[in-house]
């Protein structure tokens, strides 16, 4: 073993490591967002109820928040290959433990191993690129490091509609953690024989306290907010929240009490004595909190509402990607350099504009707004994603001194993550509680077709009148069953009018509830656009002249090659 002040000679086999170590990173942050077109398959086949459903997804994002920044420094201490390795075999077996998943709350359990899991990978991927690649190269590799991880989100949809429809072996949703199994042997084989390991001459200590304080803050208010629609907001709910405030006071002071006596805090909290930066987080965690949240209902509104299948749903959000590309590549390759933080404000309001457009069209068309239609919000909304995603974290970290970079980094990932979780759970709240509250507009659209087609059957109009009344309790309490498997007794068939009347009744069905999807839809990204104008001002604390900076890739770690 050899310790040294410089990095050691370029390793030859350097770019194939980072090729095996990127392809892994993918892998992780794509898991955050393939579970999400899957929903509606996970939701029939468990017979999981809308609460369960959100944890699946926030489960994985809040274990690798959680570990996200422990992850990294564990590298520091044991070796960064040794932490890949344990994360990537760890993160294999939870994806089997998904993929074999026989009720929600395993899937929901085996969620949080895999996000966990996912975070002991993730941190090593910036740790190597600083340790074996030279510093003209680490601009090249942070470049490919950022595109990819900014894709993973976009591709994740897609490639979750095709796994899904594909059925493959009649595994159904399945195959979207099952796919990791071999992806995740291979990788660690290959990672075995090419990474090379190294670890900090100066790790820093490990902060447990400070990691239980922050998790537990963090979901005393996640609980809470996805749990308490469904039990009616007993009083537990709102003294769950009050106790995340005072467990987060707790965490910061605990942290304070750390950096005096000169140890290692989980936060560097030295990072926020600049305005800038501490801003900039704060318009961070905004933007990933309207962008979980709209991940969520996106794809419950293809599937649910309009009742698209897995594969239609999943290359409908290949147009979103196509924006994001666009917008990343514009805003990194040409715009950021030269106008600055002024990309990610245009950035932030242009996916606004998507955001706005979406819902509009989505009540304009109804049942009836097909793939094509989408095609322009999905791509101006993508284009916005990818100009805010694609440049914020080097924009971010020109703000704070050198020395803290990599500190500063573990807070904007850790952001990122926390933030999706926060508005997979806001959103939660939100659209379903929307869902319940218009249903009576879905039965008011359809209830002059209703009427009119009863009359050709020749329907009486005092039938018609308990027929529609029927169908109007039955729409109603469907949209505020907690489990969407349930059905009520509402909706129960009473035998009035025979088949004629169930034929019209369930096309008349479908089209209330594309219509209460879409109302709820469009109310949901009212927020997400609220969430989107804070953002921009956000961006705005960032100074005037604020360009894409490469600074930490100057700084030469002191690194002990093993």
């Amino acid at each position: 073993m050899t310790t040294s002040s410089t990095p050691p000679p370029p390793d030859p086999r350097r770019w194939i490591a980072f090729a095996v170590v990127l392809a892994a990173g993918f892998m992780d942050l794509l898991d955050v967002t393939i579970v999400n077109v899957a929903v509606p398959s996970i939701q029939g086949d468990l017979q999981a109820e809308y609460s369960q459903l959100e944890w699946i997804i926030a489960a994985y994002v809040l274990a690798f928040a959680a570990v996200l920044i422990t992850g990294g420094r564990l590298g520091d201490i044991y070796g960064r290959k040794r932490v890949f390795l344990t994360g990537m075999a760890g993160f294999t077996l939870a994806s089997a433990a998904c993929g074999l998943a026989t009720d929600p709350t395993m899937l929901i359990g085996s969620r949080f191993a895999q996000g966990a899991m996912g975070a002991l990978m993730v941190p090593q991927i910036l740790a190597i690129i600083q340790t074996t690649f030279p510093k003209e190269e680490r601009a090249k590799a942070i470049a490919v490091y950022s595109g990819v991880g900014g894709s993973a989100s976009a591709v994740g949809l897609a490639l979750g509609g095709v796994l899904v429809q594909a059925d493959l072996f009649g595994l159904g949703w399945r195959t979207i953690f099952l796919v990791n199994i071999p992806v995740g042997i291979a990788g660690f084989v290959a990672a075995w024989f090419v990474m090379s390991d190294s670890k900090s001459a100066t790790p820093p200590r490990l902060d447990p306290v400070g990691m239980v304080l922050a998790v537990s803050s963090v979901l005393l208010l996640v609980y809470p907010l996805t749990e308490g629609r469904r039990l009616d907001w007993p009083a537990w709910t709102f003294v769950m929240m009050g106790a995340a405030v005072a467990v987060f006071a707790a965490f910061l002071f605990y942290e304070r009490a750390l950096t005096r006596a000169g140890r290692s805090p989980l936060v560097d909290l030295g990072l926020f004595r600049s305005r800038p930066f501490a801003i900039g987080l704060g318009a961070w965690l905004l933007f990933w909190i309207a962008m979980g949240g709209f991940f969520l209902v996106w794809t419950l509104f293809m599937q649910g509402g309009l009742g698209w299948s897995p594969l239609r749903a999943g290359l409908t959000s290949a147009l979103f990607a196509v924006g994001a590309g666009v917008g990343a590549g514009l805003s990194v390759g040409v715009l950021a350099a030269r106008y600055g933080r002024r990309v990610l404000m245009i950035g932030a309001l242009v996916n606004a504009a998507g955001f706005a457009l979406y819902g509009a069209m989505g009540v304009r068309y109804g049942s009836e707004f097909t793939s094509w239609q989408m095609a322009l919000p999905l791509v101006i909304t993508g284009a916005g994603f990818g100009m805010v995603v694609a440049p914020t974290l080097d924009l971010l970290l020109g703000q704070v001194p050198v020395r803290e970079a990599g500190s500063a980094s573990g807070l904007l990932n850790t952001g990122q993550q926390l933030g999706t979780a926060l508005g997979v759970a806001l959103v939660g709240v939100l659209f379903f509680s929307a869902l319940d509250r218009d249903s009576d507009r879905g039965v008011e659209s359809v209830t002059p077709q209703i009427r009119a087609e009863l009359a050709v059957e020749g329907v009486p109009v005092g039938v018609q009148d308990q027929i529609v009344a029927g169908f109007a309790a039955c729409v109603h309490d469907r949209s505020a069953e907690d489990d969407p498997t349930v059905m009520p007794a509402s909706c129960e068939p009473n035998g009035i009018g025979g088949e004629a009347v169930s034929r019209v009744l369930g096309e008349a069905g479908a089209e209330a509830n594309a219509v209460n999807f879409a109302e709820s839809f469009r109310h949901t990204l009212f927020y997400g656009i609220g969430m989107l104008l804070l953002v921009c001002l956000g961006f705005f604390a960032l100074p005037k002249d604020a360009r894409l900076e490469q600074r930490m890739l100057d700084d030469e770690p002191e690194t002990v090659t093993i």
